[in-house]
């Protein structure tokens, strides 16, 4: 199954819910420039291209989307084209990415897929799964241009994170292992600091549970913010363990985080629409992780 060792809830479930009986750190403000109407609409045309499996038509019209909205932001986009070898064959499959400079040369990672699950017998639109990954870092990307960071922001938009049959550690993550596999034959790999991936974040019902094989750091920043802004609901304490893009830095000792809702309860289903999904959601995590970058820049 895709994304998943073992799905297990642990003790700290328990922890997050005395949790609300406790008093709060100093609260901090919810206000950043990440406009959840933008999101939306950027939400809605990426799903509005249909289906968008690796190598397909619609894949495509998104990539073009993305790419004229990231130049409308001021930003240069870079495509990074390579061929995968799937269980059906050599696929073409693109990353995209942009970079926001710092004053160093040093390089956060702020990531997400935009393709979708290939499935023969349903239309899937996967408009949490890889819809609200790109539309947030699309709009993430906007509203760090005010943002001032040692560290250089860099924004990849992952293809091929699907698996094209069934899960395993080949069909999976192309986009991601193709980027690590880059760095490390360019020497490059040790330019990055850390990578934060959001996937699966457009539930109404958002439940982003710490994943247990990201980074310790990382999770503490980011899911101490989230309490401190009062989104104790929205970020529980309890871990899940969970298989996705940012396997392949970890793997590389890149310190990595993955920010996903994987309590959707259409996931890889026909269902997987509008209809289940909030613009507001993106925003929450938009504002989690923009508060949450200054201290991530100085670690």
């Amino acid at each position: 199954m895709r994304r998943r060792g073992s799905l297990v809830a642990f003790a700290g479930l328990f922890v997050t819910v005395l949790g609300y009986g406790l008093q709060r750190a100093p609260a901090v403000s919810r206000n950043s420039p990440f406009s959840e109407q933008r999101a939306g609409v950027d939400l809605q045309t990426l799903v509005g291209f249909g289906p968008r499996p690796a190598g397909s038509d619609a894949i495509v019209k998104a990539r073009n989307y993305i790419i004229a909205e990231l130049q409308k932001a001021g930003l240069k986009p870079q495509l990074d084209e390579f061929d995968a070898r799937t269980p059906r064959g050599f696929r073409h499959m693109v990353n995209i990415r942009a970079v926001r400079t710092g004053a160093k040369p040093g390089l956060i990672a702020i990531t997400g897929h935009y393709d979708t699950k290939v499935f023969d017998n349903i239309r899937f639109v996967g408009a949490s799964d890889g819809g609200s990954s790109a539309a947030w870092l699309l709009e993430f990307a906007r509203t760090t241009a005010g943002l001032k960071l040692q560290n250089t922001l860099e924004f990849i938009f992952f293809d091929g994170e699907e698996a094209v049959v069934e899960w395993t550690d080949d069909d999976s993550v192309y986009g991601s292992r193709h980027d690590v596999d880059r760095r490390v034959r360019d020497k490059k790999l040790s330019d990055l600091k850390a990578m934060i991936l959001v996937d699966m974040i457009g539930d109404k019902n958002l439940n982003i549970r710490k994943e247990s094989q990201s980074t310790g750091w990382l999770k503490d920043i980011i899911w101490n913010t989230a309490q401190s802004m009062g989104y104790v609901r929205e970020f529980p304490k309890d871990q899940i363990d969970v298989s996705d893009d940012h396997i392949p830095y970890l793997k590389a000792n890149i310190p990595a985080v993955d920010l996903i809702d994987f309590d959707y309860p259409c996931w890889h289903m026909a269902c997987d629409t509008l209809d289940q999904v909030s613009a507001h959601s993106l925003k929450i995590v938009g504002d989690v992780v923009y508060a949450s970058l200054p201290e991530i820049d100085r670690h």
